[in-house]
């Protein structure tokens, strides 16, 4: 299957000027790094432990392909780099990598450059590398500070190793930084799902991730639990861990602005707005995803596939989705109903009716239900979950996404 961006005009010429078309704004860039020291135990990313020592003939695949996306790129505003754990290669194939983004992409406005990392692997090297290369954030995988509850989750590094991670990245001047944290680990109480939070907020950051553990399917922890190895946390332990952090967290001036993530105001991870936002970003790496124009896909989610396919630079797309304009309003609800500033009820309304007859009275009558209910804030040109409805977020969003489609 030829890769889609082959079938889209790109956003510049040969000669480097920009043309005026929808696609000039993708500003936006993804890139996954698939490897990682251990496989944890809930995660459903893609990723392994690689024992064949691939990372450099990776990083030449990756530039290969980098540069295969370039004429479809505007100045690249935000950047992510995803895993696995990005922080595993090697500084000398992180130079390698940097140096080609800087001469592949204009990164004359870029606003925000993140690396996800292991707090073990966060080396005055290796910061040092990312900061000179443009690298303006981390986002750290602490989980939790708990020893015991790490080893539930099967993550082996020191908790210790945390705030040592973050100030060799503020040394080598990375400013901004985020961790990961996990609340309904199995044996978790929420006196230690507190202790979890304090301990983050000690070490001054700006923006921290907390999620519900879930049980995806084909994780080790599912498998786990299906054999009765581990027992979910209580219900009602799990709704007071989530009613307690927004209440703490914004005693030192951290917002809630998406269902999982807070923030001082400001300082909200620019990319992943992008994507709760429905804009466009570009893809790179195994298992990457993209959108753009409208178009969908996935690059092949396997190590060897990437290595060994190679499409005029592209990665072997899988998971195609062309554009539908029923299907892009349905993303809308699905992500802008999980942030805190909601969605304009005028613009989708339209939309919806344009769609099909009768679609926007549909949704209409599911917002009203819902703020009967107590699940919608009570403003009536703003769709926003209220805190009961911020509880059980994904019942609401189906909701909404069954009246916009109830075939």
């Amino acid at each position: 299957m030829p890769h889609p961006l082959s079938q889209l005009p790109p956003s510049r010429t040969h000669a480097g000027a920009f043309l005026p078309s929808p696609r000039a704004d993708v500003s936006s860039l993804y890139i996954h790094v698939p490897f990682c020291f251990h496989k944890c135990h809930y995660c459903d990313f893609y990723s392994l432990v690689d024992t064949r020592d691939r990372q450099p003939a990776f990083v030449a695949r990756l530039i290969d392909e980098l540069r295969a996306l370039r004429p479809w790129a505007a100045p690249l505003r935000t950047i992510f780099v995803g895993g696995g754990t990005p922080s595993l290669l090697a500084v000398p194939l992180w130079e390698e990598l940097l140096a080609c983004l800087s001469s592949t992409f204009d990164l004359s406005q870029l606003s925000e450059f993140t690396v996800e990392c292991n707090p073990e692997t966060v080396t005055p090297g290796l910061a040092a590398a990312l900061a000179s290369g443009g690298v303006t954030r981390l986002s750290m995988g602490a989980q939790s500070f708990d020893r015991a509850h790490l080893k539930t989750l099967e993550r082996w590094h020191d908790p210790d190793k945390v705030p040592e991670a973050l100030e060799t990245a503020r040394v080598a001047g990375i400013a901004r930084a985020s961790i990961d944290l996990i609340f309904g680990i199995p044996g978790q109480s929420v006196a230690d799902w507190e202790r979890d939070l304090r301990t983050a907020l000690s070490l001054e950051l700006s923006h921290l991730s907390c999620y519900n553990l879930t049980y995806e399917p084909g994780t080790a922890m599912t498998a786990r639990l299906s054999r009765g190895q581990v027992t979910q946390a209580p219900e009602d332990d799990e709704v007071e861990m989530f009613r307690l952090t927004p209440a703490l967290l914004a005693a030192s001036g951290l917002r809630r602005y998406e269902v999982s993530n807070f923030a001082a105001p400001g300082d909200e991870c620019r990319h992943n707005l992008v994507y709760w936002r429905q804009g466009q970003w570009l893809a790179a790496g195994p298992s990457a995803s993209g959108h753009v124009a409208g178009t969908r896909w996935k690059n092949a989610p396997r190590l060897d596939d990437y290595l060994s396919r190679n499409e005029s630079g592209f990665a072997p797309a899988v998971d195609v989705e062309p554009p539908d304009p029923v299907r892009a309003l349905a993303e809308v609800l699905m992500t802008g109903l999980r942030l805190s500033e909601g969605l304009g009820t005028e613009p989708i309304l339209t939309r919806a009716e344009q769609l099909a007859p009768g679609a926007a009275d549909r949704l209409q009558h599911t917002a009203d239900a819902a703020r009967r209910a107590g699940l919608l804030e009570p403003e009536t040109d703003v769709w926003r979950l209220s805190e009961p409805g911020l509880l059980v977020s994904q019942s609401v969003i189906v909701d909404f996404m069954t009246a916009l489609d109830p075939a």
